[in-house]
């Protein structure tokens, strides 16, 4: 595994003078040679120097910020260049650019099965950056590629971990833990994409649906689960009223109540407080007791 070296390039201004002296020679000796009629000169003098301000001029590159250029002499590994600015080098390195800059992967939408079997549709974003440039050139193929790759598997292997949707405990689930389940799959990617160089910033999911063969049924059990707890949650509330209203009436003594008379009063106003329309009310005109 090839790990980033950062090397210092030379001025591109040091460069850019070398250049046009040589090519300022090459023009004087051109010159000279014709003046004396000696073809010779222009052989042996003006070509090789020539050639050398050509050298010297292909040496010259430039760095944007939030750029790297990769270094590489005669398939040996040089150095990394991440200084913005005109530079030059030796005109026979091969020079690879990468965009340092934070990049955003919008996963396409795949279909697989949850922890419980159910098919799910399932998609994330991911947020991206390259940590170590030489590591992105050698030791991955290519690194966009592996990482639109690798960001496909993670969220395979995410979504066959946790179940849709968990009504019966407050176990993780991909869709009532948001914060927990990006976190992993950041966590996993990160360690897929660390051979590659590239840090992971952030990773969300960006859609997340049953399959359409089996919506249907599951909004139905969604929709029963529901049901099921805002009924928990009145009968919750009416028996803390009925619990309250019959000690209020007991510690201010504004009547007693034998246990018949109590049952009767709880079970009316539990048809209250727990029915779905208003209760109409009965006037009662008689006495307490028969």
């Amino acid at each position: 595994m090839i790990h980033e070296r950062r090397v210092a390039a030379l001025s591109g201004a040091i460069g850019l003078t070398i250049t046009l002296l040589l090519a300022g020679l090459a023009v004087y000796l051109f010159v000279a040679g014709v003046q004396s009629g000696r073809p010779i000169v222009l052989a042996t003098g003006v070509l090789p120097v020539a050639a050398l301000a050509a050298l010297c001029a292909a040496g010259l590159f430039t760095v944007q910020p939030n750029q790297a250029v990769v270094l590489i002499l005669f398939g040996s590994y040089v150095g990394t260049v991440r200084d913005s600015g005109w530079w030059w080098t030796n005109p026979f390195n091969t020079r690879k650019r990468l965009s340092l800059r934070v990049r955003s992967l919008n996963g396409h939408m795949i279909k697989v099965n949850d922890h419980a079997g159910n098919p799910v549709e399932i998609a994330a974003v991911v947020v991206w950056k390259v940590l170590d440039s030489a590591q992105a050139v050698f030791d991955v193929e290519n690194f966009e590629d592996f990482v639109t790759v690798q960001s496909e598997t993670a969220v395979r292997h995410l979504a066959s971990i946790y179940p849709y949707d968990e009504y019966d405990s407050d176990a993780i689930s991909l869709r009532g833990s948001t914060d927990k389940v990006s976190e992993a799959l950041r966590a996993e990617l990160q360690e897929r994409l660390r051979p590659a160089g590239v840090e992971i910033i952030e990773a969300r999911l960006s859609h997340l649906a049953y399959a359409p063969e089996i919506a249907g049924a599951m909004l139905q059990r969604q929709q029963a689960a529901a049901i099921i707890a805002a009924r928990q949650r009145i009968v919750d509330g009416a028996v803390g009223m009925v619990e309250m209203a019959l000690a209020r009436l007991s510690a201010n003594n504004v009547v007693e109540l034998d246990e018949e008379r109590k049952a009767a009063m709880v079970s009316n106003l539990l048809v209250v407080l727990c029915g779905e329309r208003a209760a109409t009310p009965v006037l009662n005109t008689g006495t307490l007791h028969t």
